[in-house]
This record gives C-alpha cells, sequence and structure tokens, in this order.
C-alpha cells in the first residue's frame, strides 16, 4: 500500500481530530468573563491600588476611550472594559495613578489587527466545524457515498463488455447462436425490421449450476459493441419496502439514455420468485421490486432498445407473470455438456496447462459424463495443484485420476489406520458391486473399484453408461441400477455371514429410483399414472397445504410397489453373486493387495484369473516413463531399483 492511499484512508481521521481540537480553542476562547465597568468604578478601582494590568489603545473612537484590564481578584479568564472620556484628562489620570500604584499597561499601536485576530478566533473554528462535519458526513457514510443514493441502481456499466468471446464458451453452440441473434440485432436492427420482427425483450438462461451460464451472457458482452449493464438479482432487495423498486426505475433510467444496450440480471430467482407464497404471505419488499420489474419490461412504458439477460437454475420458482411472451419471451436451456463439449471445455481450460505425453483429454472426457463445465475447470486446477505438489514438470494420468475422485469423492484418507477386518468388509462390499456390473447386461460398465477411504466412503466402484444418454432411461437400466446398488449389501450377508452400515447410502440412492419407478415413470402394476411430482420444497407455502394426488389406500399401494421392486431386485442380485462366488472372493483378494484396480486391469482379472505383472522389459519402461513425468534427473541410465527408490522418495516428498 502506497503512501497516497495510505493518506487518502486517513485523511477523515485527520480532519476529525481537527474538527475536535478547533472545537476545543472555540470553548477556551468563547468562555472568558467580561465584566463592564465605569469610569468612576475604575479610578476607585485604581486608588484602592486592586488594578494589575491595563490595556489602552492608541485610537480613539467617536468621544469614547477604550481600557481593558484585569482585578486581583479576576481569575485567569475574567477581564473588565471600560469606556473612558476621550481627552488627554484620563491619559494624564492613568498615568498618576501607575506612579503610586504599580500596574502593567499595554498600548495597542494598531487595534485594527485585534479586529482581525476576533474574526480569526471566533469565525475561522465555526467554519472548520462546519467544513469537517460535511466532509466526515460525506466520507464516513459507507460505500454508498451518500446517506441519500440507498435507491440508486447497483447495476454497473461495461462499455465493451469485458475480455471474453464465444471462442472462451467451449460447447452451447446452439445457445451461442440463439443470444448471438441478439448482438446481430443490435448492430444491425433494419435487418430485422425489413420482415416486421420483433426482437425478445428478454432472453432466459436456464440450466445446472455451472453449465455455464454466466460465462454466456459475459461473452454476449463481450461480442456486442453496446453498453453492458450487469447486476445481481440480490442486490434489489434491501431491508425498506420500496428501495428495490425504486433501484429497478433509476436501473431502466440509466439503460434508456444509453438504448440500444444489454441488462444481465444474475441469479433472477432471488427477485423474481412466485409472490404470494410462504406461511405468512408475501415478501413485501420483493414482491414490489418484481411488480416493478414487470411493468418496467413490459408495461406502460416504452423500452426500445433494452434488452434483458437473466441468469437463474430454478426456473420451476418464477412468477409466471415474468415468464410470458413480452418479457421473457425465449428461454434458452443450458444443460450439462456431451462428450463432444466436455473435450472442447477440456481443451479450452486445458491452454495454459503442460501436460505430459500420456494425457489423453478425449478420454479423460469420456470418463467423466455428468461433470458440469465448472467441474472440469476444477478437475484440471487440481491435477496442476497435485503436479506442483509432487515437484512435477508436468501434469500426468496419475493426478488426472486423483484429481477425479478428489471432485467425486473428496481426498484420500491416506493417514486413516484401517483394520485387516474392516478392509476385508469394504472389499467384498466393493467387490459386490463390481461383479454385478461385469454380469448384468443393462448396468453400467465398472471402471474403478479401489477400497482406500475418501471422504464418508470407505471405499467406491465407479461405474459409467456404456453410451452416453442425455435424457431416456428404459426401465431395466433403472431395474439394473437398483440391483448394483444392492451388490454390495447382498455381498456382505452372502460371503461375510453379517451385514454392515455401508450400504445405507445405496439404499437411499434405490429407494429413489424405485419409488420414482412407481410414482412418476409409471412403471409398476400401478398403471402409467403420475402420483406424485419432483419437488425440492422451493416454498414452504406452496408444498406445506399441498393436498395428494392419491387416497391413503393408494398411498398403501405405493409402499408395497416400491418394496415388490427392491425384493425382486434383491433377488436378482443374490443370484448374481451366487453364480459368481469366486469372481467376488478373487476381486476382494486382489484389492487387499492392491488397493485399486482400473478397467484394463479388472478386464484382464476376469479373462485370466490374474494381473499380470509384465516382461521385466515392460516394468522398465512403465518406471522410466514414470520417473519421466516426475522429471528425474538421468532416469534412463538407472536400474530398475534405482528407479524405483528415486520414484518413491519424489513421491514423498
Amino acid at each position: 500500500m502506497n503512501n497516497k492511499v495510505k493518506l487518502k484512508q486517513s485523511m477523515p481521521y485527520i480532519v476529525l481530530v481537527t474538527v475536535i481540537l478547533a472545537v476545543l480553542v472555540l470553548f477556551s476562547f468563547g468562555n472568558n468573563k467580561i465584566n463592564t465597568l465605569k469610569y468612576n468604578e475604575l479610578l476607585e478601582e485604581l486608588g484602592k491600588g486592586n488594578v494589575t494590568e491595563i490595556t489602552t489603545s492608541e485610537h480613539q473612537g467617536d468621544g469614547v476611550y477604550y481600557i481593558t484590564g484585569k482585578l486581583k481578584d479576576y481569575k485567569r479568564n475574567e477581564y473588565f472594559k471600560v469606556n473612558a472620556p476621550n481627552s488627554t484628562d484620563t491619559i494624564t489620570t492613568l498615568k498618576a495613578y501607575q506612579q503610586t500604584h504599580e500596574f502593567s499597561w499595554n498600548v495597542e499601536k494598531n487595534p485594527e489587527n485585534s479586529s482581525w485576530l476576533l474574526i480569526l478566533v471566533n469565525v475561522v473554528p465555526i467554519l472548520i466545524i462546519v467544513g469537517g462535519t460535511i466532509f466526515l458526513f460525506t466520507k464516513l457514510s459507507g460505500s454508498n457515498k451518500s446517506s441519500m443514493d440507498f435507491g440508486r441502481s447497483r447495476a454497473k456499466l461495461s462499455e465493451d463488455g469485458g475480455k471474453i468471446r464465444f471462442k472462451d464458451v467451449a460447447g452451447l453452440e446452439e445457445e451461442k447462436e440463439e443470444v448471438a441473434e441478439l448482438i446481430d440485432f443490435l448492430k444491425n436492427p433494419k435487418k430485422f425490421q425489413k420482415l416486421g420482427a420483433r426482437i425478445p425483450k428478454g432472453v432466459l438462461l436456464v440450466g445446472p449450476p455451472g453449465t455455464g451460464k454466466t460465462l454466456l451472457a459475459k461473452a454476449v458482452a463481450g461480442e456486442a459493441n453496446v453498453p453492458f449493464y450487469y447486476i445481481s438479482g440480490s442486490d434489489f432487495v434491501e431491508l425498506f419496502v420500496g428501495v428495490g423498486a425504486s433501484r429497478v426505475r433509476d436501473m431502466f433510467k440509466q439503460a434508456k439514455h444509453s438504448a440500444p444496450c444489454l441488462i444481465f440480471i444474475d441469479e433472477i430467482d432471488a427477485v423474481g420468485r412466485q409472490r404470494g407464497t410462504g406461511l405468512g404471505g408475501g415478501h413485501d419488499e420483493r414482491e414490489q421490486t418484481l411488480n416493478q420489474l414487470l411493468t418496467e419490461m413490459d408495461g406502460f412504458g416504452a423500452n426500445e432498445g433494452i434488452i434483458i439477460i437473466a441468469a437463474t437454475n430454478r426456473p420451476d420458482v418464477l412468477d409466471p407473470a415474468l415468464l410470458r411472451p413480452g418479457r421473457f419471451d425465449r428461454q434458452v436451456t443450458v444443460s450439462l455438456p456431451d462428450q463432444k463439449e466436455r473435450l472442447a471445455i477440456l481443451q479450452v481450460h486445458g491452454r495454459d496447462k503442460v501436460f505430459a505425453s500420456t494425457v489423453n483429454l478425449e478420454n479423460i472426457s469420456k470418463r467423466t459424463p455428468g461433470f458440469s463445465g465448472a467441474d472440469l475447470e476444477n478437475l484440471l486446477n487440481e491435477a496442476a495443484l497435485l503436479a506442483v505438489r509432487r515437484n512435477k514438470s508436468a501434469i500426468g494420468m496419475s493426478e488426472i485420476d486423483e484429481a477425479t475422485d478428489r471432485v467425486l469423492m473428496g481426498p484420500a484418507k491416506t493417514t486413516r489406520q484401517i483394520t485387516e477386518k474392516e478392509k476385508r468388509l469394504v472389499s467384498i462390499h466393493e467387490a459386490g458391486h463390481a461383479v454385478v456390473g461385469l454380469k448384468l447386461e443393462d448396468a453400467n460398465d465398472v471402471h474403478k473399484i479401489t477400497i482406500i477411504p475418501r471422504g464418508i466412503a470407505g471405499g467406491y466402484t465407479m461405474m459409467l453408461p456404456k453410451e452416453e444418454k442425455m435424457a431416456v432411461t428404459t426401465k431395466n437400466e433403472l431395474t439394473a441400477q437398483i440391483v448394483g446398488l444392492l451388490g454390495g449389501r447382498v455381498a456382505e450377508e452372502l460371503f461375510l455371514k453379517e451385514i454392515t452400515t455401508g450400504a445405507s447410502d445405496d439404499f437411499k440412492k434405490a429407494t429413489k429410483i424405485a419409488r420414482a419407478m412407481v410414482t412418476e415413470y409409471g412403471m409398476s402394476d400401478l398403471g402409467p399414472v403420475q402420483l406424485e411430482e419432483r419437488s425440492e420444497g422451493v416454498f414452504l407455502g406452496r408444498d406445506y397445504n399441498k393436498s395428494k394426488n392419491f387416497s391413503d389406500a393408494v398411498a398403501l399401494e405405493i409402499d408395497q410397489e416400491v418394496r415388490k421392486i427392491i425384493n425382486e431386485c434383491y433377488k436378482q442380485t443374490t443370484k448374481i453373486l451366487k453364480e459368481n462366488e469366486k469372481l467376488v472372493y478373487l476381486i476382494s483378494d486382489t484389492l487387499m493387495e492392491r488397493e485399486t484396480i482400473t478397467k484394463e486391469e479388472i478386464e484382464e482379472l476376469v479373462e485370466t484369473g490374474k494381473i499380470s505383472e509384465g516382461t521385466p522389459e515392460e516394468e522398465l519402461k512403465k518406471l522410466k516413463e514414470q520417473a519421466k513425468e516426475l522429471g528425474i534427473k538421468g532416469y534412463t541410465k538407472m536400474s530398475k531399483e534405482e528407479l524405483e527408490e528415486a520414484i518413491e522418495n519424489s513421491t514423498e516428498k
């Protein structure tokens, strides 16, 4: 922090101290006590010898001679003043008394100076106090710079929208085409007006968190050559009712002066929630803000040339009036990326990363279904951090694998002490999941099994779909998911003759799938009837008194159907594991030895019954590749034992 910044920050306190000192000075000067004496009284006091000092002036006014002074019994700030006759007799009398009674006599040669001093003492401190108060009121009143501008818009203006362009937004090709039309209209409106087309007044970007809604809006700002206002929905709502509505009016007022322009409202659900919800009624401030926003977007006023882009991951909570044509005419769904889009995202975020030759971004994209753009960026960042921590010169596949596990499950608990019994329990449990995945036709592929604890899990089996699907799932695939989830508990019961708490999360997921099959998807004996809607409890007022779509008798049937599906899947899981008992023990024993096995090793284990160590030449080659990734110098001339020791030392560091 430089001296100028320090001085600027301390300036209000300097002014405060100055004001306090000025008040003290004014108080001390203004507290003097002045007694008025007659000329005869002054002569009496002179005769008694009570006068200690007098001050006279050479200036003589209209028949008056001004005399001030002090008596013996006066206090420090007490004085007297006398208006004496303006004659030579007055001076002669004073001189005579001075000869008989000693007292000090001062003569003011320039009384005008005393007048200026009087003004300086009495007026300047007042000016300092008033000016200092105004300064402090301005500087110390908070970030708003004034106590009266809380009704002003919080929208920030960006002339060029920042540095992000469409080339920085990987994937989302259809979404970019939708919003690119807005940019084209702002640049060339006549092309649209020629055919009578009206550009959408508002575009709502909808999608899960981390899919790139805000990034897409920033890219629109970067591509557009018009003023761009951006604000968060929470910036409108305040404690005082009416402030949010005032900010909305001010935002549109500013935008009208800059039209054509764009306004981006991030997390619009903070202000656009459905009105009249909640047990105690609505939220007056938020509802007034929403009403003003609705009026400004499509009310009596004209907002030509103002286009609003808003983003939310909760479109179900928005007020219907906000979503109608004329306000948000168009909704653009920003979905989770598919395999090609994930590859493009990895390439964008991998521009400034240094990868080893063994890293294949396409393979990573295939292994990360369900990852959002933010997840992929975090994955590569975690891998880079691990590479730095291990003193490596490039990011290798070991860092990518570890980063993937960290993103999904959390960091590995390598220091946790695990007993042999607990290790066997976890290995049998995970082997049960894996065998079901290997032997059931509609189950997901088994990509990795580990018994290293991560997060709250003692181990886990990574199972990914054979083919990536975006929306539709069959009944057999849902059933296979339940069978796979039950594999851990069934394996414990069959091969350990006891059950553990490790399957609690599996039961939760299996029950959720089974209930959705009965109440949402119509995949039970109750028929193709939707009995429940997927709800997240958005508003207590909306769900608290919601009428059920079924009777108590149907509720019993729903529970019976859910239990029936779970029981049938449990029997199927038991049959599969009994038929493949040797494979369960084989995978369990391998996990006890290796702790982690990959897809290729699992396939080899199923085919040959063991995992080959490879020829000495292949092992040496693998060690050299690993040493190269770790940046070990002179690895080409090392023996196998030397390489193993160097790799171990480097990993420990």
